[in-house]
């Protein structure tokens, strides 16, 4: 019997994931303005300019962001219909703060922000860069957006200091999420006699030796330099259960937790792994696309990225190693000698965090709503998801539901990863018909593996151990954390630096060392963000630790 598509994508779009933050859209006869009051929306003499923000990724044989079929598609059946130029603004995804700031000081930032992460959004509502509203006027203005909020349980994210900053898009599948996973090099273990991924980290490590000792790889650790904001969350070091008040205290998207016990530990086996040669000596030098890069070329046993049915880079992997077997890393387990747990980072229970621009006019604000609300209807974000029936995706003659075409390169070829830095904005990901079919929905097609049933057998032990306590996520306050702020900059640039200095470091030095630069980071600002963060938990201006049933 087949399923009809779109009565599972609208069911799935209403229940899903928890919840979030920012404001966005309208539709509607009448629309709303940023502080409350109601204006006639339709008709006008002259278009209101709509900025809305697109990650630019860097990303290889995608088309241009900011201008494409898909950024027309946009204009013609949103923007010309509703007197609305919709105009795209890029912003480069590893550097998404200095962008906004540079946009910010040039009094030029688009109508719409938006992040992933709260602690970023809640530094844009304390620096100005965001307007308040009234979530009545929003309801109004955008009804369909409104109701995946109210249904995904999102209102207590949209406010800071009982002011209302911010609307949010959903995440599926929170708990246990799929989107991220782990590529390690299966054929290698298979060599040196290891018959599975070792979940232990003495069992881990002596894979990697004997990988090295066979000449398989030099330095199979890989390693990369840490990006400029967020880095080392030392989640299986943590003690289970989480103690609330350090978890509110240390655990950030933003800032490192130099000085955390689970950090000290985090950093002590990363100068382990450099003093024994399984971490790539220029680890610090090396980013992401050159990490990349290096397992593409068989340099590194294990790389991790967001998966999509698309993947240029795994194609170039079996390219360059064709007789190459991959498996997808496990979740981690409890290992008593090592002293950690499986405790592993969810995903935020929501999606993207969206506010307005403080500078953006009455008008402006009232198109952003709109647009949101037409983002979010379920036919505009099913074309915008999967593109055009017969071109992007066909539909499965047993099962009634799409499925992309891998392969297809004309002129309606969606941007990254089927077009999500434009509906992300409404849902973290696309969702169809049961857990399998949506593993299948994004997984990586086209390839001399299917890795279905391995990030399927992953998702459902995260759905087990979250319910044991495990999955944890960061914590959001609902007042600006003035500290963060003002040291935001100063920490993650001299986190960097201290943290080479100690993976780098004689591992006999190693413990004299972490003192000392504790101090020196508590004195640069973090022992302020600290003590800020956990007095607002205190007061209860955050939220807690979330508990999956």
């Amino acid at each position: 019997m087949k399923k009809k598509w779109q009565k599972v994508l609208s069911t799935a779009l209403l229940s899903t994931a928890l919840v979030a933050t920012l404001a966005a859209c309208g539709s509607g006869d009448g629309t709303s303005d940023s502080g409350g009051g109601k204006k006639e929306s339709g008709k006008s003499g002259d278009k209101v300019t709509l900025k809305v923000p697109v990650y630019d990724r860097g990303v290889e044989g995608v088309p241009n962001v900011t201008d494409n079929y898909w950024t027309k598609y946009v204009q013609e059946n949103f923007g010309d219909p509703n007197d609305i130029t919709v105009e795209y603004v890029a912003i480069n995804r590893q550097d998404v703060m200095t962008d906004y700031s540079l946009l910010a000081s040039s009094k030029d930032l688009p109508t719409i922000l938006m992040e992933y992460d709260y602690p970023k959004v809640s530094q844009w509502a304390n620096e100005g860069y965001l307007a308040t509203f009234d979530m009545d006027d929003f309801k109004e203005a955008a009804p369909n957006y409104y109701a995946q909020m109210e249904a995904e349980g999102q209102m207590d994210y949209t406010k800071m200091n009982d002011e209302t900053y911010f609307v949010l898009g959903n995440r599926p599948n929170w708990s246990n999420g799929f989107n991220f996973q782990q590529f390690y090099r299966k054929d290698w273990l298979e060599e040196v006699g290891v018959d599975e991924y070792p979940n232990d980290y003495e069992g881990w490590k002596d894979a990697m030796i004997k990988i090295q000792d066979k000449g398989l790889a030099e330095h199979p650790a890989g390693g990369q330099m840490i990006p400029g904001q967020g880095a080392d969350i030392p989640w299986i070091f943590m003690d289970h259960p989480i103690d609330e008040e350090n978890w509110a205290s240390y655990v950030s998207a933003v800032i490192p937790a130099l000085g955390f016990e689970p950090s000290e530990e985090l950093l002590k086996r990363e100068n382990e792994k450099y003093d024994l040669g399984l971490l790539d000596p220029e680890y610090y030098l090396t980013d992401e696309a050159s990490a990349q890069a290096k397992f593409a070329n068989g340099e590194s046993f294990v790389f991790g990225g967001y998966i999509s049915n698309t993947m240029d880079w795994l194609k170039t992997f079996y390219e360059n190693n064709p007789d190459a077997e991959l498996g997808i890393v496990p979740p981690a387990e409890n290992d008593e000698k090592a002293g950690t747990s499986a405790t592993y980072m969810a995903d935020n229970p929501y999606g993207m965090i969206v506010g307005f621009a403080s500078t953006a006019s009455d008008e402006e604000v009232q198109a952003a709503w709109k647009y949101l609300d037409w983002m979010a209807d379920e036919e505009n974000l099913k074309t915008m998801q999967w593109g055009v029936e017969g071109e992007n995706y066909t539909i499965n003659e047993e099962t009634g539901l799409p499925e992309s075409d891998v392969d297809y390169d004309g002129d309606k070829k969606q941007g990254y990863n089927n077009n999500t830095d434009y509906w992300c904005a409404v849902t973290a990901s696309r969702v169809v018909g049961e857990l399998e079919d949506q593993i299948d929905a994004i997984a990586p097609k086209g390839l001399p593996q299917s890795f279905n049933d391995e990030i399927l057998a992953n998702t459902n032990r995260k759905e087990e151990l979250a319910k044991e306590g495990y999955a944890v996520n960061f914590p959001a306050f609902t007042v600006p954390i003035e500290a963060e702020t003002e040291n935001t900059g100063t920490l993650t640039e001299t986190y960097k630096e201290l943290r080479d200095k100690l993976v780098m470091a004689k591992p006999a030095d190693f413990d004299k060392l972490y003192e000392e630069y504790t101090k020196k980071y508590e004195d640069a600002g973090f022992k302020d963000v600290t003590e800020e963060r956990l007095q607002a938990y205190k007061d209860g201006n955050s939220t807690s630790l979330l508990v999956v049933e």
